[in-house]
């Protein structure tokens, strides 16, 4: 019976002392938590702060090229590779695609498009003139959900030369010409031309850097709107003795202009800009040029997210 009735008790006994071990290392425990906040002197210690969380991740402003559109089913598909090799240079970037007529999308729906937040405009247009001046900032003020600025045109600008250059090369000039070669030669400059007197201005200032590039005169000359024609401008370098004269096309894609600026030429006509590397770079250049100074104007509007 004693034997018995030690034996049913010995468990309540062990689960007892258990217990109490256990109770003590829970103190033990929790009385070294509070002696390590406080230091020899007395005072408490600064309970060490968690590490900040990191940064969200940064979406750059949209980049809405602006084309001007064309009947030419070339021009259309010459933007895209351009912004292809635009998404090459910059991976990541949103890149979107705005036509101010004659093609789809047109800009004012890709602004539409556009979430609410930061965007740049950066016209894939050769010079000032009505379509930088007044087109293009009339689609953006459609667009209130936007805060966003207009870069410059592309031209002029080295990176256009360098293509216009490439161009040529490709359509047979010499890159090394002899000294008899470079007295008899000479290249018009065919763009598409305008009544604001600006676009002149920055097409001329084209014409000289690249008459610079090349070592021989160059001469502006316009499809429409602005004098002299390209016929007009050959003639004149034939005045002057470069009958050896080559067709510079200052076009960012074919169209109904480039081909009938091509068909004057007596000798080498460039095929236009075009989707080079060179005019992906001048899109960023300007792209990021506008950022900085957008990144320093406050917002405007309170944007919402859908």
């Amino acid at each position: 019976m004693t034997a018995s009735k030690h034996h049913r008790d010995e468990p309540t006994g062990t689960a007892h002392l258990d217990s109490t071990a256990q109770l003590m290392t829970r103190i033990t425990s929790q009385l070294g938590t509070q002696l390590s906040h406080v230091r020899l002197d007395g005072s408490r210690r600064t309970p060490p702060q968690a590490p900040p969380a990191p940064p969200a991740p940064h979406t750059p402003p949209a980049l809405v090229v602006v084309a001007h559109g064309s009947r030419d089913p070339r021009a259309l598909a010459t933007v895209h590779a351009l912004l292809d090799k635009v998404r090459e240079e910059r991976p990541g970037l949103p890149v979107h695609l705005g036509h101010i007529e004659l093609n789809e999308p047109l800009l004012t729906d890709t602004l539409a498009g556009l979430a609410p937040g930061r965007a740049v405009l950066a016209p894939l247009l050769l010079s000032r003139g009505y379509h930088v001046k007044q087109d293009i900032p009339a689609a953006l003020a459609t667009a209130p959900h936007l805060t966003a600025r207009v870069a410059q045109p592309l031209g002029p600008h080295p990176l256009l030369v360098e293509t216009l250059y490439a161009r040529l090369v490709e359509a047979g000039w010499d890159p090394r010409p002899d000294a008899r070669t470079r007295r008899t030669s000479g290249v018009v400059l065919a763009a598409a031309g305008s009544r604001d007197p600006d676009s002149a201005v920055d097409t001329a200032r084209t014409a000289a850097l690249l008459a610079e590039r090349l070592g021989v005169p160059v001469v502006p000359a316009y499809a429409s709107a602005a004098a002299p024609t390209v016929p007009a401008a050959l003639r004149a370098l034939a005045v002057r003795g470069r009958h050896r004269a080559a067709v510079a096309a200052y076009f960012t894609a074919p169209g109904r202009f480039a081909t009938q600026c091509a068909q004057a030429a007596p000798w080498i006509a460039a095929a236009p800009l075009g989707a080079h590397t060179a005019m992906a770079r001048l899109l960023l250049h300007h792209y990021d040029g506008t950022v900085a100074s957008l990144a320093a104007t406050p917002l405007q509007r309170q944007l919402t997210s859908a």
